[in-house]
């Protein structure tokens, strides 16, 4: 499907797993998108074949147009909407490389884990930025390959607002992405973003210390209650850092509970709504493959609110401290790390 006259033009900015999925569905949609990308690898394997995005029930091929990092420079046409989709350690060096071709009237929309929106907002500019959940389950082990897990069906997303400015635009880039998912517009995007990292520092690092994919860890004896315990800290850190309890992944304000109950609600509906037997976490990915991971971002983040709010986060400190090790190659991701997560 070819794209209308006059419609936005899009770029997808971080074509991994994820991004390489919803760019795809973008373009089936009829999209005018521009995929950039960093791995050199898989931009010629998506300039010769496409991109492969192998659901459960079906394999797609789309033909799409990308540029590395190093052929941004050589773009001139703006863009309307970019859809940000780099690692949170990666969002300030990829807001300054687009900058230049944002429109003015244009949104950038950070489609990432962690709390990256103030790092857009303060190059892009707030007037220009919208938050962003995502809950997408993909694997990506080889160029141009996306094994995503969730097919569009039961892909979540939600966009909101952290700008007078942009207040009333959400649609704009919602419209687009539910190509991809059902998409939410969030009255408090810092908040829902929270309630997402909540979930991930339950579920995301812990499990891939272990070296195992999500349902094998959790049900490891003492485990499940360990993530529990990690995501209670999480809840505790959001609200010392003056955010609240958000409904995501299409629940409601009913489904919230007390603080500690509610951890426990954002876990069970990762482990029964968005996880298969095979599912690796991004960070157990990004280990397979010699990357670092968000772990900083993550569960760092949360020890981090706590100690200038004056407490402690012993069970994410514990996470940190593994993931850390495993980084730097002192420690191997592995079942037997077990003893030393619960040891906290």
């Amino acid at each position: 499907m070819s794209p209308a006259p006059g419609a936005p033009r899009i770029a997808v900015l971080g074509t991994g797993a994820n991004g390489a999925g919803i760019g795809a569905d973008l373009v089936r949609a009829g999209h005018d998108v521009t995929f950039i990308e960093q791995w050199p690898a898989h931009v010629e394997a998506m300039r010769r074949h496409g991109v492969r995005v192998e659901l459960p029930d079906e394999t797609v091929i789309t033909p799409v147009r990308v540029h590395h990092l190093c052929e941004v420079a050589e773009l001139r046409e703006p863009f309307d909407l970019v859809f940000v989709l780099v690692k949170a350690y990666d969002t300030r060096w990829a807001s300054e490389l687009i900058t230049p071709l944002l429109a003015e009237s244009g949104l950038a929309i950070g489609v990432q884990n962690g709390m990256s929106l103030d790092d857009m907002a303060s190059i892009l500019g707030p007037h220009r930025t919208l938050g962003a959940v995502i809950e997408v389950t993909a694997n990506m082990f080889e160029p141009g390959v996306v094994e995503r897990q969730s097919p569009r069906s039961s892909s979540w997303f939600a966009i909101g607002s952290m700008h007078p400015a942009t207040v009333g635009r959400e649609e704009e880039a919602a419209s687009v992405l539910r190509a991809a998912g059902t998409v939410e517009v969030s009255p408090d995007i810092r908040s829902s973003k929270w309630m997402k990292l909540v979930a991930n520092a339950a579920e995301l690092v812990p499990s891939a210390v272990l070296g195992l994919p999500l349902d094998d860890a959790v049900r490891l004896p003492g485990m499940r209650e360990f993530m529990i315990e990690t995501g209670r800290e999480a809840i505790r850190a959001c609200l010392a850092a003056g955010s609240r309890l958000m409904p995501i992944f299409g629940m409601t304000e009913a489904d919230i509970a007390e603080p500690d109950d509610y951890a426990v609600t954002l876990l069970d509906r990762v482990l029964t709504d968005f996880t298969l037997p095979t599912t690796r976490t991004t960070v157990l990915q990004d280990w397979m493959k010699g990357r670092r991971s968000e772990v900083r971002e993550i569960n760092g983040l949360v020890v981090a609110v706590h100690r200038e709010h004056g407490g402690s986060a012993p069970c994410n400190e514990r996470v940190l401290e593994l993931s850390l090790m495993i980084e730097a190659g002192e420690l191997e991701a592995r079942p037997e790390n077990l003893a030393a997560l619960l040891a906290v």
